[in-house]
C-alpha cells in the first residue's frame, strides 16, 4: 500500500550559513492564529516565554530569507523556519531497534541517553533526526514523549492520519502505559496506588516538580505492582493514570523509594544534578547515584490501532543495562503480572 508523501525537509533561506542547522515546524489547524513566540514555546519542550522570544529574534526566518517577529500570527499550513548556528552536540547512542512496523505505525525501542526531540543542546543527535535519516521525507512522526534518560517503547505514526489519531489518543489518556523501574529499598507492599497532587516547585530549579498539599496542585495517580525484591532494591511495574511531568519519579521518591540513578529526586535532592552539570558523570557521582542514568524503562503500550481499530499491545524488553543493574537473570515469569498493575 502506498502512503501519502510527507512534507519535504526544506532548505536554508537565502543568505544563511550552509553549516547552519535548519528546524522546520508545520503549523497544524489547531494552532492557527497563535503568536509566533507562543507557537515556538509549544513546539520546543521546556522553553520559557522569554526564551521563545529570544529564539524568534535570533533564529526565525521566512522562506525568502527575511526575518520574523515574535508578535506575528502563524497560519495553518505554513512552515515556521528556525535557523541556528551549528554547534557541537554531546555524544549519545545513535541507534534504535524496530519492534513493530506496518503501514500505519512504527514501534521502536529507544536506548537510554538518546533525546527524542531537538532542544537547545541536541539537533542531529536525536531520535527525530535518526528517523529522518533512515526514512527520508516519509519519516514516521513520534506520537508522544519520553525523557532522554528513559529507555524503551516509542510509538510513531507512519501517515498523517495515523499520527494524528495516536496523538489524540495519547492526549486523551486512551493509551495505557506500563513502565518498569528499579528503586532504592525493598517496597513493603506488593501493590498499591499513589494519589498525591503535583505542581511545579515553588523554589529551586525551575524543572522540579513537587508533591503539594491536598487541594492544591494537579491531581496525579500512579498504580504500582512489585515484580521482585533483592539486596535492598525493588523491581516495580508502574501505571500512570495521569501524565504529569516527572510523575513516576516524584511519586516513588515521596514513598521513600526513589528510582536508582535519579539525579533530581534521589536521596541527595538536586545536589547530584548540580554536580552532574558542573563535572559530568564522574566515577564518584556514579557511585553516589547507583547507576549512570535513572533506572526507568517504558515497557508496554496498550492502544487502539489507528488503521484496524483493533486493541493492540506492544512491549520493549527491559534494557540490558537495567538487567545488569539488577544483578541476576530475570525470568519471563517475572513480568507476567505487569499488565495487572
Amino acid at each position: 500500500m502506498s502512503r501519502p508523501r510527507r512534507r519535504p525537509e526544506g532548505s536554508l533561506p537565502p543568505g544563511c550559513d550552509p553549516a547552519s542547522i535548519l528546524l522546520t515546524f508545520p503549523v497544524a489547524p489547531e494552532h492557527a492564529g497563535q503568536r509566533l513566540d507562543r507557537f515556538i514555546q509549544h513546539r520546543i519542550p521546556r522553553l520559557s516565554r522569554t526564551r521563545a522570544q529570544e529564539v524568534v529574534k535570533a533564529c526565525a526566518y521566512r522562506a525568502d530569507g527575511t526575518r520574523r517577529r515574535a508578535s506575528e500570527r502563524v497560519r495553518a499550513g505554513e512552515t515556521v523556519i528556525l535557523v541556528r548556528p551549528a554547534f557541537e552536540e554531546p555524544n549519545v547512542p545513535l541507534y534504535f531497534d524496530v519492534l513493530h512496523e506496518d503501514d500505519a505505525i512504527l514501534a521502536l525501542d529507544k536506548p537510554a541517553g538518546l533525546p527524542v526531540h531537538p532542544s537547545a543542546s541536541y539537533h542531529k543527535n536525536t531520535l527525530t533526526y535518526l528517523l529522518r535519516q533512515r526514512y527520508g521525507n516519509d519519516a514516521p512522526q513520534i506520537a508522544h514523549r519520553l525523557d532522554r534518560e528513559t529507555s524503551g517503547l516509542i510509538l510513531c505514526g507512519r501517515t498523517r492520519a495515523s499520527e494524528r489519531a495516536l496523538k489524540i489518543d495519547f492526549e486523551n489518556r486512551r493509551v495505557s502505559k506500563r513502565y518498569l523501574a528499579i528503586v532504592r529499598g525493598e517496597m513493603p507492599d506488593d501493590s498499591g496506588r499513589i494519589a498525591l497532587p503535583l505542581d511545579r516547585a515553588k523554589e529551586g530549579l525551575h524543572i522540579l516538580m513537587e508533591v503539594t498539599p491536598e487541594g492544591e496542585g494537579y491531581p496525579s495517580v500512579t498504580r504500582y505492582r512489585v515484580l521482585a525484591r533483592r539486596d535492598g532494591a525493588t523491581l516495580v511495574a508502574l501505571a500512570p493514570e495521569s501524565g504529569r511531568q516527572h510523575q513516576l519519579r516524584v511519586h516513588l521518591a515521596a514513598l521513600g523509594h526513589p528510582i536508582i540513578g535519579d539525579k533530581l529526586y534521589g536521596p541527595e535532592g538536586v545536589q547530584a544534578f548540580l554536580d552532574y552539570i558542573e563535572t559530568g558523570l564522574t566515577d564518584s557521582l556514579r557511585d553516589r547515584l547507583g547507576h549512570d542514568r535513572q533506572a526507568l524503562h517504558a515497557y508496554e503500550l496498550h492502544f487502539t490501532h489507528p488503521d484496524t481499530g483493533e486493541p493492540t499491545t506492544l512491549r520493549a524488553p527491559l534494557s540490558d543495562d537495567l538487567v545488569a543493574l539488577w544483578g541476576e537473570p530475570l525470568a519471563e515469569a517475572t513480568f507476567a503480572s505487569v499488565g495487572a498493575c
